[in-house]
């Protein structure tokens, strides 16, 4: 018997050394397109973003790209929509406008799962989202960087001071905070280094917006502060509004976009400071929060009143205002390079979602049921419930407030929208 399975051993490793690397990963690729092969396009689209191997698989293999332009045909057969002979344009653009239809069809609607992780020991107030991970801020004077896949915390950054975080982004290397009237730097191995601050040359500091090498600062006194990271000097100050900018956006082409407590967007070049544009509403109650979609060059925004509006850039037009709220809008977002769907949240707790080329709102959703009063009440732990959408004659006022906490930030995701509260809890609402 010891000799059998010593032989059969040699063999097994005999038959192993005589493959190939080139074999293996053909093999590899074959069974790949074989599990692949069962997807419907919109399931392709997501694994496509999984990781750098499955992208390849998909994007090379002639058999997959057959399929699914077969699949995208039976799709728009019967429909009025266009010619059934396929897209014609890049794979990967394909694959992106799919997973995107996809993203779209699970918010307006999709089921909801709200997965609730305890965050922080006090109120988690901002959230940042970047390639799969998740950014938070709180009172507890600590941000905490998340795994959105797993829910496990990657990263702890303490906050100096007793001074309030105002402001924070992040990128593959570094966290950007703005803590009172500083900037700092947290290296994401937690070394942390401050700017220095220069008395009477830093007005109170009221919103800030980072993307490398430049984090820009709105300011009470109604000016953008322009910081370089690496030369730790502020580098230029551009005059944005009369009254304080409570609200920033940075555009991929250079472009600081600013709201006003006094009502108003301000739009200038992040590199000239010049004025480009303004932008104005009948609403002067102040704005609240605004966002930029680049691919359709819309600009959106929430005020102090509950409306939210929309302006088209090239023509510097308010395309619509739609009253979203009774009362303030706090934050809105919409997914990158998704031009249909824009998130709304504000102090009634609702999280909207509205169409963003006319500003219908397509629904109004909020927690079904209650979080539990669980021993095991750690960070890092996590409750699961579902979400509703209500009906359009469903009074906001007659939902009780503890299935809809105010909405202080969000952010969205593929199929999902992250949401804080000011609470102890991050909830990921999730569209399936």
């Amino acid at each position: 018997m010891d000799i059998s399975f010593t032989g059969d051993k040699e063999r097994r490793s005999s038959s192993s050394r005589a493959r190939s690397p080139t074999t293996i990963q053909s093999l590899q690729h074959e069974i790949l397109c074989t599990i692949f092969s069962f997807l419907d396009f919109f399931d392709l689209a997501s694994c496509s973003a999984v990781c750098k191997t499955w992208s390849t698989v998909i994007n090379k293999s002639k058999l997959l790209r057959v399929f699914c332009r077969k699949q995208w045909q039976m799709r728009l057969a019967g429909s009025s929509n266009g010619s059934s002979d396929g897209p014609e344009k890049p794979w990967e653009v394909f694959l992106e406008e799919m997973a995107v239809e996809r993203h779209k069809l699970a918010l307006h609607e999709g089921r909801i799962r709200v997965d609730h992780l305890r965050g922080h020991s006090v109120g988690v107030g901002q959230c940042r989202k970047k390639m799969g991970l998740l950014l938070t801020g709180s009172g507890d004077k600590v941000m905490r960087l998340w795994s959105l896949e797993s829910y496990k915390c990657v990263g702890e950054y303490p906050i100096p001071d007793k001074v309030p975080l105002v402001g924070f982004d992040f990128d593959e290397s570094k966290i950007v905070g703005l803590v009172g009237t500083r900037i700092c730097i947290w290296r994401r191995n937690a070394m942390r280094s401050i700017f220095p601050s220069r008395e009477g040359t830093f007005p109170k500091g009221l919103c800030m917006r980072y993307c490398d090498p430049e984090a820009v600062v709105g300011c009470e006194d109604g000016t953008a502060r322009v910081f370089d990271m690496y030369s730790k000097q502020c580098s230029q100050i551009i005059r944005m509004h009369a009254g304080p900018v409570t609200c920033l956006c940075l555009s991929d082409d250079q472009l600081i976009l600013s709201g006003s407590s006094l009502g108003g967007i301000t739009i200038s070049g992040l590199s000239s400071g010049e004025q480009v544009a303004k932008l104005s509403s009948n609403d002067s109650s102040g704005i609240k929060t605004l966002c930029f979609n680049a691919g359709s060059h819309l600009v959106f925004a929430g005020s102090a009143a509950g409306y939210a509006f929309c302006w088209d850039v090239r023509t510097m037009k308010c395309l619509w205002e739609t009253r979203v709220s009774p009362n303030r809008v706090y934050t809105l977002q919409h997914m990158r390079n998704d031009a249909s769907t824009l998130a709304v949240g504000g102090i009634d707790g609702v999280l909207r979602l509205l169409n963003q080329s006319t500003g219908e709102v397509i629904s109004s959703c909020v927690l079904d049921g209650y979080l539990s009063s669980s021993s095991r009440n750690t960070i890092g732990t996590t409750q699961r419930m579902r979400g509703t959408r209500l009906s359009e004659d469903t009074p906001v006022e007659s939902i009780l407030s503890t299935r809809r906490p105010p909405i202080t930030c969000l952010t969205v995701g593929m199929r999902k929208v992250i949401t804080t509260h000011y609470d102890k809890y991050i909830r990921i609402w999730k569209f399936e």
